[in-house]
């Protein structure tokens, strides 16, 4: 990487069990100084800085946050595995296992993977630095139990992966063979962690992500520990304090140019197209992210009023109304089990709300279970 010229690697011909030859990408390292040369991205990393402190600032100003954050890393957690095949919506990912039709469960179970992915890694940047150490374990965690299960989780990969096409010589893509990895991901954590290449802190997010998937170091998974990435990033980084981006909804929306982009940077060294495709998904994403704040702010003081009427069951209508805030989708069982009251309570506190026009109601499915939606709510994150 030279001043005012990015070079993103070369291809290689290698073997493929000494019957075929194949071409694998080898990407150069990154933790190098560099200066993008389209003046636009100054203008776009300026607004992207903007918006992600305003985001930021309006997320601390809402009381019990993490309560709505679930609803945030939902959201991601369905869209991103969304990108990996899986056919699960929001609507069934809110819902319990018990809940979930048995042909579901598996998709269910993948992006369950990632919402405890997202809160266990964030959990362990308190103790741990981002680092590879970091990623593995969160990378066990994403693979638990369903598809890829067999595919070392928990592991940098020891064997040639491939990204579309049936094997290897037919691919779309061949990341760098094992034996690139060691010194490919020790310089990506070093670019992590070096304030002396006097970068700005987005778009090394920008690179890392482009980086991270041109080496793909797990035999799968790759996609989703990419994109969690970047929020953890994001954190370390002290851009943000909580997993308040879905940038997985941008990427899923412009997907043909998402992979367009990184095809780009390894084919012609445009590093400066990546940049601007990034900025600006980063820009509406956050955007967006506000304006939900925003509504949910006014949809938390309407549905306040409403639980001041209940007159002495208050108290329990405001525990109700923060458990419904990250959970919008309930039945009585959870509500009785969650406020530790009779189901007949339970029951009638529903109704109430239901009286009122806070909370809609429908059978499930093939079931005659009747499950009670912070419609409104619930629908912010739907769109």
């Amino acid at each position: 990487m030279e001043k005012n010229n990015f070079i993103a690697g070369e291809y290689r011909t290698f073997n493929y069990k000494k019957e075929y030859e194949y071409k694998s990408f080898i990407p150069n390292k990154i933790n190098k100084p560099f200066i993008w040369k389209d003046k636009k991205i100054n203008l776009l990393l300026e607004e992207a800085s903007r918006l992600l402190g305003n985001l930021n600032e309006c997320s601390l100003l809402i009381p019990d946050i993490n309560t709505f954050i679930r609803m945030h890393v939902i959201k991601e957690a369905t869209i991103s595995t969304r990108i990996e095949g899986t056919i699960t919506e929001i609507d069934e990912a809110v819902l319990l296992e018990r809940d979930v039709l048995p042909e579901k469960r598996d998709d269910w179970n993948e992006v369950h993977n990632y919402i405890d992915a997202t809160d266990y890694a964030i959990k362990r940047l308190g103790k741990l630095p981002l680092s590879m150490r970091l990623l593995k374990e969160t990378h066990k965690i994403i693979l638990k139990g369903v598809r890829g299960s067999k595919k070392q989780p928990g592991e940098v990969r020891t064997s040639q992966n491939w990204i579309g096409g049936r094997d290897v010589i037919n691919a779309h893509f061949v990341p760098p063979p094992k034996e690139e990895l060691p010194k490919l991901l020790s310089d990506l954590e070093m670019f992590w962690h070096n304030k002396n290449l006097y970068l700005p802190r987005v778009i090394k997010v920008a690179l890392t992500h482009y980086q991270f998937e041109t080496i793909h170091p797990f035999s799968d998974g790759n996609g989703r520990i990419g994109r969690l990435l970047i929020t953890l990033q994001f954190i370390d980084y002290k851009i943000i304090d909580k997993p308040i981006l879905y940038i997985s909804d941008y990427f899923e929306r412009n997907k043909g140019d998402y992979y367009h982009n990184l095809d780009i940077v390894r084919q012609t060294n445009n590093i400066d197209k990546w940049l601007i495709f990034f900025l600006n998904g980063i820009i509406e994403i956050a955007s967006r992210s506000k304006s939900i704040f925003e509504e949910i702010i006014k949809l938390r003081m309407r549905y306040e009023d409403i639980i001041r009427t209940l007159g002495r069951r208050t108290l329990l209508g405001q525990r109700l109304l923060l458990y419904l805030f990250a959970h919008p989708v309930v039945d009585i069982r959870m509500i009785s089990e969650e406020l530790n009251v009779a189901f007949n309570t339970a029951d009638s506190l529903l109704k109430k709300l239901e009286e009122s026009k806070m909370i809609t109601t429908f059978k499930y499915q093939k079931s005659n279970k009747r499950l009670y939606v912070l419609m409104e709510y619930f629908d912010l994150f739907r769109k």
